[in-house]
């Protein structure tokens, strides 16, 4: 199920899904960094380690993916696709 809307606030630091079951979702680019589900973060949270995200950090580009999206990050980090499931369940 993908979400009827995305919006995306770099000032506010948040991105906005409308889900079609009328749920509003608000995600913080942050915590979606730290959250990251590219190899390399999950691998780094499989071992114990926190991934380290600079609470500045927001999300740039949102790139549609079909069934989910590829976030880029201020920070370069641009690895990681967001399936919708995920994105959800956040």
């Amino acid at each position: 199920m993908s979400p009827l809307t995305i919006g995306n606030s770099r000032e506010k630091g948040l991105l906005r899904l409308s889900w079609p079951d009328g749920r509003e979702q608000r995600l913080d680019h942050a915590e979606l960094r730290r959250r990251c589900p590219c190899s390399r973060c999950r691998a780094f949270r499989l071992q114990g380690l926190a991934v380290q995200v600079d609470s500045r950090v927001r999300v740039v580009e949102v790139n549609s993916q079909g069934y989910g999206v590829q976030l880029v990050f201020s920070d370069g980090h641009e690895r990681g696709i967001f399936p919708w499931e995920y994105l959800a369940g956040l």
